[in-house]
């Protein structure tokens, strides 16, 4: 099924045009992301989101910057149907993948029958459910690898629990496990809506643009706006530092090799 499922995400006949695939936006040669502010939408539109990596989603305990999705074959139905994203009926994608004889002896070998909705979403699912990137250095270091860590992003782990940035972003997926109000303290930004499902950090070094925006452009300013948003902190060139310093220890590796930008 994985295999089948990693085949339907890089084919461009599940969006309407046919332009598009989910690898599209969530390039899994890289980030599991575009790089772009906002993704190119099939309508010619701005988007609301900028496009959240693909990675380690599954560990998420809700989906969408909303976290208005509990699974992800409800996240993946959502994205095909939806004219801002792939533009699709998942019914008239079935009937698309019927009349490709090799896809369907991959659906009769896997599940046993024709190509149809619910098994093309399941096919999906369990190829986003394999997307995951352990073997960070912050990894190494929480099973016992003192040396995985240098002095400097130990310090930034220290600093990034003392100000409370681990109130939010802690967990197996460093975040992705509630919602919280955005601009408790300061305005974070002008776009809606208030409450969103706080992100993941994992792999964060390699997804600029940041925020539900993508209104910031790199680490440093992600991490100075959160503070001052969030925790009413104004923080050093130093803090920030050594903050950054720590976040850049969360980039695990998928397939053997280091996640790594994405170029817009």
């Amino acid at each position: 099924m994985l295999a089948l499922g990693e085949s339907l995400f890089a084919d461009p006949r599940l969006s309407g045009d046919g332009a598009r695939s989910c690898a599209s936006c969530h390039d899994t040669r890289t980030n599991g992301a575009d790089g772009r502010v906002r993704s190119l939408m099939p309508t010619g539109s701005d988007p609301p989101f900028n496009t959240p990596t693909v990675f380690n989603a599954a560990l998420s305990y809700r989906l969408g910057w909303e976290g208005q999705f509990r699974t992800l074959e409800e996240q993946a139905e959502s994205s095909l149907e939806s004219p801002d994203v792939m533009g699709a009926r998942v019914d008239e994608v079935v009937v698309r993948i019927r009349k490709d004889a090799n896809l369907t002896r991959q659906f009769r070998s896997t599940f046993g029958r024709d190509p149809n909705r619910t098994d093309l979403l399941d096919a999906l699912a369990t190829y986003e459910r394999s997307l995951l990137t352990p073997d960070s250095p912050f990894d190494r270091w929480l099973h016992g690898d003192t040396a995985a860590l240098s002095a400097e992003e130990l310090s930034g782990y220290e600093t990034f629990k003392s100000l409370g940035c681990v109130s939010c972003h802690q967990g197996v997926n460093v975040g992705a496990n509630l919602k919280q109000r955005l601009g408790v303290f300061h305005p974070l930004s002008t776009h809606r809506p208030e409450v969103l499902r706080v992100p993941s950090l994992r792999n964060v070094a390699t997804t600029s643009p940041y925020f539900h925006d993508g209104s910031a452009a790199t680490l440093h300013e992600a991490v100075r706006r959160m503070a001052k948003s969030q925790l009413d902190r104004t923080l050093t060139d130093g803090q920030i530092d050594q903050i950054v310093a720590f976040l850049r220890t969360l980039t695990g590796r998928y397939q053997g090799k280091p996640l790594r930008p994405a170029t817009p």
